[in-house]
């Protein structure tokens, strides 16, 4: 809670206090039961199918309704209520169809991290059709998503939301006298030139978190928005990109080549049906998938108690435990709340798991998250984020806009300069981040 002292001109906050974990990979899979490990490719199968069934359930739905509302069955009291049915329909279905092809993006993100089936052939098969079909370069997007794992939260080697310096943005020089490194405190003229400089007002909130859902996904393919640092332009298309190693260059060719199918059948479909046809049936569920997609990695991965870590402090554990488990739609009651997990596969809901162990499958992953959440729980580490959701977004956009340039465990601060956390080390790690080791 921020509190404003009119004597010294200054706002302080009270923050909270991270322990930067100290666990050993080896010592958090140990508790997972070994059975959670195991990966079928038939039941993994059953779960396509599933997706499948319910995405043509719900478009049989939405024609039989419509039909049923154009055909005089319902005497309208206004001549525009009937077009206002119809679009009411077709929205609906486009939202449950966008949520549970979502799923079918999960089970493709699956087949990504080898966690579909023992078989790589097949993994990589069926990863290529589904992601494909979703407008996904299925390897190229695996490969960087792969590097994202390996250094989660790594300032210099993440791949995606990296969060933007206080340089970077071209923000006032960090001012010693009127604000501290690590955010408990700033001076009312700091926080006013901050506030200048970046805008604070909730319509800019609004605005930056709904262009983050419209367009971020295909930003970061075309152009590595919020993604890591490179020289010169890069994309996921590109196979001599920076981000991409030469023995990988077939690997982009053949993401391409599915990105050129997909292309060509959205054409042929177009001409087929038409593009309003086209546009409500697959445009649509289509803008809701990325629009989930970046809603849950986003919120994943951001959030004003997540820290990120420079170079001499990053391991891999750290940088596993760098993330929430949320509920997907959970913002909307318990019921919504248990469509978005079981509709999504759980991705939002054992994240922290599937950043320790990303082979085990998802219909695993809820065993093995109890076991694994139990054991961080007990060691006081924070393991649950606010559901995702719309709300959510608006709450981290505004309070995650820039971290400092220097320190070697940093968190995100508002527009105001101020952060929600601190950083403190167990008291056997020496620590050079400015804080005492044994400070609580």
């Amino acid at each position: 809670m921020a509190s404003v002292t009119k004597e010294t001109k200054e706002t302080t906050v009270e923050q909270g206090v991270y322990v930067v974990p100290d666990f050993t990979i080896k010592e958090l899979l140990s508790i997972i039961p070994s059975h959670c490990f195991k990966r079928s490719a038939l039941k993994s199968s059953s779960y396509i199918l599933w997706d499948l069934t319910v995405i043509a359930a719900v478009y049989k739905t939405a024609s039989y309704a419509d039909a049923y509302v154009t055909s005089g069955n319902i005497d309208f009291p206004h001549p525009l209520l009937l077009p206002a049915a119809r679009v009411a329909i077709w929205a609906l279905y486009g939202f449950w169809a966008g949520l549970f092809a979502t799923g079918l993006w999960v089970i493709a993100h699956e087949c990504g991290h080898q966690a579909f089936s023992e078989s790589k052939t097949i993994n990589n098969t069926v990863g290529w059709i589904l992601h494909s079909g979703l407008g996904v370069p299925y390897h190229s997007w695996r490969i960087t998503h792969g590097k994202h794992h390996a250094s989660t939260s790594h300032l210099t080697q993440d791949q995606v939301f990296v969060p933007k310096t206080r340089s970077e943005l071209g923000l006032p020089a960090f001012n010693e006298n009127g604000e501290d490194k690590h955010g408990s405190r700033v001076s009312d003229q700091v926080k006013k030139e901050l506030v200048e400089a970046l805008g604070d007002s909730p319509i800019g909130a609004t605005i930056g978190f709904a262009t983050y859902l419209l367009v971020g996904w295909q930003m970061y393919l075309i152009r590595n928005a919020s993604g890591q640092k490179y020289k010169g332009v890069t994309n996921h298309f590109n196979p001599n990109a920076a981000m991409f190693a030469p023995h990988q260059f077939n690997q982009i060719i053949l993401s391409d080549i599915g990105i050129f199918l997909w292309l060509a059948a959205i054409v042929a479909s177009i001409q087929y049906w038409g593009f309003s046809t086209w546009f409500i049936v697959y445009g649509v569920p289509y803008i809701w998938v990325h629009h989930w997609l970046v809603c849950i990695t986003f919120l994943q991965h951001t959030d004003p108690i997540l820290p990120h870590y420079r170079a001499s402090q990053h391991n891999f554990v750290r940088g596993a435990l760098c993330t929430l488990d949320r509920n997907l739609l959970g913002d909307l009651g318990s019921i919504m709340g248990w469509i978005g997990a079981h509709a999504t596969h759980g991705i939002s809901e054992t994240h922290i798991l599937h950043h320790v162990s990303s082979k085990i499958p998802h219909y695993n992953a809820w065993e093995a998250s109890d076991a694994l959440r139990k054991k961080l729980q007990d060691c006081g580490h924070e393991v649950d984020g606010n559901p995702v959701g719309w709300a959510e977004m608006y709450r981290v956009f505004k309070a995650c806009r820039f971290i400092e340039d220097t320190g070697d465990v940093v968190f995100s601060k508002n527009a105001q300069g101020l952060a929600a956390m601190r950083p403190v080390f167990n008291e056997y790690h020496a620590s050079d981040s400015g804080i005492d080791v044994n400070e609580k």
